[in-house]
């Protein structure tokens, strides 16, 4: 196996797009920021990957219109994910893994505030059974959230908790969309928005763009004096349909986090859209009270569809670039109630 590394991570987030312009605008200032960073030019990137969604964008192959972004000449080795950027990550990882590439960039881009989201990614479902139901994300996250309240596998307070940490720690993310706020009591009497769910237990709606470098062996040390190794990338699946799991588990987290060596974790950046899934990530992970769990505020700061989770990625790359941690775990989901799930674990030495 080729040792690759994280070696650049740039990412713009805002609650609606200022103007509304276009992905290919957002992107640019991103692109031209990893060039600066990290020292490597255009014609030095091996291979391109994206992650984004049509029917988020509303037109077919809308990811096309963001190759404008890298520049039509020379022609480039170019390829897209319909998920999140987290999976094109992955995609990038393998390439480098073949040997034809030393170098990758991975961008995502998604644009929420377009349409009702909610209502949008109910096209996720089964087209058949489910997606006629217009099952909307937040009242299946109530569900899930509901289900593990009567079970007793988390409290209001509980969720509470996760929500305070999180925007308290996203004080320091410029990036953040939500910051700040209140005491958990203070939270714990504000009103529901879906039962058993309040507002603040739901990630915002968020617009953004982010990308990654990648680099193997000798050029990443090239790049940055400490490039965050990847040293562990899995991921796993459970079934699309709701009624055939328990959804107060989530066994391709589980799964996902066995296949990789997570002794000696410090700091974990987990995709977790809704309060009550950092619970239910934490349990499967085996996480204990010693790790360090999205300090930059996590996805209920800011959670830009198809980027949440490659910015997982990249700022748990940030602890090892800056000294504040050897080892991290980051996490990136797709799909309804956690239903896929990719970790990644970096360190500072191979």
């Amino acid at each position: 196996m080729r040792d690759v590394a994280v070696v650049g991570h740039a990412q713009r987030q805002t609650s609606r797009f200022d103007g509304s312009p276009t992905m290919v605008e957002m992107l640019v200032p991103i692109f031209a920021e990893l060039y600066g960073t990290t020292g490597l030019s255009k014609p030095e990137i091996g291979f391109w990957c994206s992650g984004s969604s049509d029917y988020l964008a509303g037109r077919s192959f809308s990811f096309v219109q963001s190759v404008d972004a890298i520049g039509a000449l020379p022609p480039v080795n170019e390829s897209h994910v319909e998920m999140d950027a987290a999976w094109a990550l992955y995609e990038a990882w393998l390439k480098i893994q073949t040997g034809e590439v030393d170098t990758a960039l991975v961008y995502g881009f998604g644009k929420s505030s377009a349409g009702t989201l909610r209502r949008t990614l109910a096209l996720q479902f089964d087209p058949i059974t489910m997606t006629p139901l217009w099952p909307d994300t937040v009242s299946v996250a109530a569900v899930q959230a509901r289900l593990g309240l009567e079970q007793g596998a988390w409290t209001e307070r509980e969720m509470a908790e996760v929500v305070h940490r999180s925007l308290s720690d996203a004080e320091s993310n410029e990036y953040a969309v939500r910051k700040g706020g209140s005491s958990v009591d203070e939270l714990l009497a504000r009103p529901m928005f879906s039962d058993p769910l309040r507002k603040h237990d739901c990630a915002p709606i968020t617009d953004g763009a982010a990308a990654i470098v990648l680099a193997a062996g000798d050029v990443a040390r090239r790049v940055t004096d400490r490039p965050a190794w990847i040293t562990g990338l899995a991921h796993r699946v459970d079934p699309l349909h709701l009624g055939s799991r328990n959804l107060v588990e989530s066994p391709s987290a589980r799964s996902a986090a066995a296949a990789l060596d997570l002794d000696g974790v410090q700091v974990a950046e987990l995709h977790a859209p809704f309060s009550h899934q950092e619970l239910i990530l934490r349990r499967e992970a085996g996480l204990g009270d010693d790790v360090s769990v999205n300090p930059s505020g996590g996805a209920l700061a800011s959670n830009p569809m198809f980027t949440a989770g490659l910015n997982r990625i990249g700022e748990a790359a940030r602890r090892v670039w800056d000294g504040s941690a050897q080892k991290v775990l980051a996490h990136a989901t797709s799909g309804p109630a956690l239903q896929q799930n990719l970790f990644c674990t970096m360190e500072e030495n191979v």
